[in-house]
């Protein structure tokens, strides 16, 4: 069978076969083979078709599916095979010309239906194959949110991304089967949850802040505070001008080049839901406190490579955006960055040094671009009075490749 071989893809609820319309019912009696978890496949009528529950990994199994060696197949989903499922998978790696699909309610129209809550105002995560703390970047209140989670534990955990930041009294829906005849719904508070629920569920949180609880917003500048660093950030005022600058935009790469706390990186990512990043930093420890506060503020994605620039970055995927932060003045740092960028991408470094300055000065000579003096003071106390205690000025260089 050719590369062209199309395949089928069918989204299926727990309400199974008696939930699906005609055209899906066909799909799946034309396949010679039948693809789908052990659980989709257990739906099925009795079929002459060859069934192949998903290994783990599932990679394999999708090469076979891309390269189309497996005659007519039909592909089993969960719900919209569209919506976090294995029909974008598929759709991505074949070409949506070669993929026909019939999807399925999903867990997220059920649970909103079942919630009473408009679509449009509901935020849709998927925890399942990432860690938990996904969750972490939508936690403000008023927002609502349906998580997508895999195994027993998957509410549970979720429960205990809430607590442990101060968002225990936030309304916690376990939804589980939905669509299903035994369909569960347990409506409770994630200070409440601590129990497996089925294995086939949905969680939705109606978010809701404790005495205690840090509510930071998705718009860049989040306070230092938020951050663990050892003084290697950069602060406040400067992080929000540099990430207007850098510009955030769907499925953009970032290199956050010498990133010390991994705060540029990290905000990237929760300014741009789609975007990717990817945090490069010589000291070992300072990489580890990057994963922790990439998970802790809801970005445990971030991509994090140990090592000094400019070697570190040989080998990379090409970044639509480079910030700077550290190390401007290593020997070949700046130009590998500029070389690797791709045309119509964003460069920005921060300097505070001398020599750092001299460093981007010269590439706006050789690249052209905007340089900002930034200077910033807070006004503190002396004594009895009041003064403006200044921040080292910062240098700014930014410029897009032609």
């Amino acid at each position: 069978m050719s590369g062209d071989a199309r395949l089928v893809v069918v989204g299926i609820g727990a309400d199974g076969w008696a939930g699906l319309g005609e055209p899906a019912r066909a799909a799946i009696e034309a396949a010679t083979t039948i693809v789908g978890s052990k659980r989709q496949l257990g739906l099925l009528p009795p079929t002459d078709a060859q069934l192949r529950a998903w290994p783990s990994p599932i990679d394999p199994l999708v090469d076979e599916l891309v390269d189309g060696r497996n005659g007519p197949v039909c592909v089993l989903a969960s719900g919209d095979p569209m919506l976090h499922g294995i029909g974008a998978t598929l759709a991505r790696r074949a070409g949506p010309e070669r993929v026909e699909v019939h999807p399925h309610p999903s867990a997220f129209a059920y649970a909103c239906a079942r919630l009473g809550w408009p679509e449009a105002d509901v935020e849709l995560l998927s925890a399942v194959g990432r860690p938990p703390e996904v969750v972490a970047r939508s936690l403000q209140p008023g927002r609502r949110l349906v998580a997508y989670v895999a195994g027993a534990d998957g509410a549970a955990r979720i429960a205990d991304v809430l607590r442990e930041r101060g968002f225990g009294p936030s309304r916690l829906a376990v939804l589980e089967r939905l669509g299903g005849a035994d369909e569960r719904i347990v409506d409770t508070s994630a200070e409440a949850w601590r129990d497996d629920a089925d294995p086939l569920h949905a969680v939705a949180v109606e978010v809701r802040a404790g005495p205690d609880a840090l509510v930071l917003p998705t718009a860049p500048g989040l306070p230092d505070e938020a951050f663990e660093h050892d003084g290697a950030l950069t602060k406040q005022a400067i992080r929000a001008v540099t990430l207007a600058s850098l510009g955030p935009l769907p499925d953009a790469l970032l290199w956050d080049v010498g990133a010390g706390s991994g705060s540029i990186g990290i905000e990237w990512l929760r300014a741009e839901p789609t975007a990717r990043a990817i945090a490069v930093e010589e000291r070992a420890d300072r990489a580890e406190r990057i994963a922790h506060n990439a998970a802790r503020l809801g970005v445990p994605h971030l991509h994090i490579v140990e090592g000094r620039a400019p070697d570190a970055i040989a080998g990379l995927d090409a970044p639509d955006a480079v910030f700077a932060g550290g190390g401007l003045t290593a020997p070949g740092l700046l130009d590998a960055c500029w070389a690797a960028l791709k045309p119509g991408g964003r460069m920005v470094a921060n300097a505070v040094t001398l020599e750092g300055e001299q460093a981007l000065l010269r590439m706006h000579a050789e690249h052209g671009g905007e340089l900002t003096r930034l200077e910033v003071a807070h006004a503190e106390g002396l004594g009895s009075f009041t003064v403006w205690r200044p921040q080292l000025p910062v240098v700014q260089w930014a410029a897009t490749k032609r």
